[in-house]
């Protein structure tokens, strides 16, 4: 591509993303104005003009190309791009997503949810060595193909009941997955079934969590069972429908698919670095005030949780391939692509295990902070008491009945009048005496500090 054609590429991506920022404000602006409104019908009215503003969106979307949709995603905020990514029509999501960042792709796959029932379950067989999702509305499509790849996300009983029925194996509905003992994880029945069950790591903005997924492998075919989508099963299934021959049967996207769960592991990790990068800078400044304090916790206890879920999605992946090592299951390539695997994932234990320290030192430092501020309370209190000790000695004297007989041919004004400058006097005189004792103590620590230098 030349300089010109790069700078017109340039240009047409600026003209695009400003059209769809007119369009969009405009959207919003007439939206709110209608909600603003009040008229009969107003329900009515605001669906109205609501699909009326998105339908030149819309048509705007269809006739650009994938890198440019792609591009202009990249750059919108979170809440447009939820606006366009909804515009966008479900057979060119999967071309899109191929060309736009990892990150924003793993945070519009990860909101994806299943629709229906061809969602619900997926059915993929290798064509022309790539995998390719076959369309299934009915059981006679399931009986119909020769898959490689099964894929059931929340599904309903009725679709269990087709695969049992057609396919002779036993499939687990997702909420029955949570409370297995560790022997029943991962084995094989008397039909040569391997049943896996593993955790996958689920990081969202707002929450992370582990989330169980069943695999059998069963005469050539891998079926998974899961309560939810998944961002590691999407990024699987574009990667093999985008390379040739990056699957061959179904032990391949089996291994893939754990692959996967470790890079994006990885991937979590690397945010867990970066807030806590962030959170240490808080940490380390001269003074931080205990409502700082109190946010700088609870965000070191929120990646402590998420690391600590990493390393047990990462183990559990660990033992689920060293099972199928040990069952001698897999050819000697797919035997390396395991061996490669456990070595990212002892790569990722030094990385768990490095957070922890940094998380137990940023938390031994922030309590550290809170008690630095607790004693300067208390040093305050002390200075107080100290200064007001003598003066409610002195005031106890003067309530005295001696007091009025010493004074007795003076007026009482003059003679209380004299006894408050005297309680003024001597409280500042405490005051300045401590601040010259505690000067001195400073002093003397600074002298033996550069004496031990030297």
């Amino acid at each position: 591509m030349t300089e010109i054609d790069q700078k017109a590429d340039m240009a047409g991506a600026q003209k695009n993303l400003a059209h769809v920022n007119r369009l969009l404000q405009k959207h919003k602006l007439v939206e709110n104005f209608v909600r603003r409104q009040d008229m009969p019908r107003h329900d009515l009215v605001e669906i109205m003009v609501h699909k009326q503003n998105l339908v030149e969106l819309q048509t705007l979307l269809d006739r650009l190309e994938a890198l440019p949709i792609a591009l202009i995603l990249e750059v919108l905020s979170p809440e447009d791009r939820e606006i366009i990514w909804g515009l966008i029509r479900d057979d060119r999501k999967e071309e899109i997503l191929l060309a736009i960042s990892d990150t924003i792709r793993v945070e519009l796959v990860t909101d994806a949810k299943p629709r229906s029932r061809n969602i619900m379950i997926r059915v993929f067989d290798l064509f022309e060595g790539r995998l390719r999702q076959i369309p299934i509305e009915t059981r006679e499509d399931l009986a119909q193909s020769k898959p490689i790849w099964i894929d059931l996300v929340a599904p309903e009983e009725e679709q269990l009941e087709w695969a049992r029925e057609i396919f002779g194996v036993e499939l687990h509905n997702p909420k029955e997955l949570t409370d297995l003992e560790t022997s029943a994880r991962f084995y094989v029945e008397e039909s040569g079934e391997v049943h896996l069950h593993s955790d996958f790591l689920l990081d969202r903005e707002d929450e992370s969590r582990n989330v169980p997924v069943a695999f059998i492998l069963h005469k050539n075919t891998l079926f998974s069972v899961r309560s939810e989508e998944l961002p590691v099963f999407r990024l699987q299934r574009l990667r093999a429908r985008a390379q040739a021959g990056y699957v061959s049967d179904a032990k391949d996207v089996l291994l893939d698919l754990y692959a996967a769960d470790v890079e994006y592991s990885a991937n979590a990790l690397e945010d867990v670095y970066a807030k806590l990068a962030a959170v240490g800078r808080q940490v380390l400044r001269s003074h931080i005030t205990d409502e700082e304090a109190t946010y700088i916790l609870a965000a070191i206890a929120e990646e402590e949780d998420l690391n600590g879920r990493i390393r047990r999605n990462v183990l559990d992946t660990r033992r689920a391939l060293s099972f199928l090592m040990r069952a001698k299951f897999l050819s000697e390539a797919q035997h390396e692509d395991v061996r490669e695997i456990l070595r990212d994932i002892e790569s990722l234990d030094g990385h768990t295990a490095f957070l922890f320290n940094k998380i137990n030192f940023l938390m031994d430092a922030t309590d550290s902070s809170i008690n630095i501020n607790q004693n300067k309370d208390i040093k305050r209190l002390t200075v107080l008491s100290v200064v007001f000790m003598p003066l409610n000695v002195l005031a106890g004297i003067g309530g005295m009945s001696e007091f009025s007989m010493m004074t007795q041919g003076m007026p009482w004004q003059l003679a209380y009048s004299l006894f408050v400058l005297g309680l003024v006097f001597v409280g500042w005189i405490t005051y300045v005496g401590l601040k010259f004792f505690e000067s001195r103590k400073i002093k003397l620590n600074t002298e033996a500090k550069r004496r031990e230098v030297v």
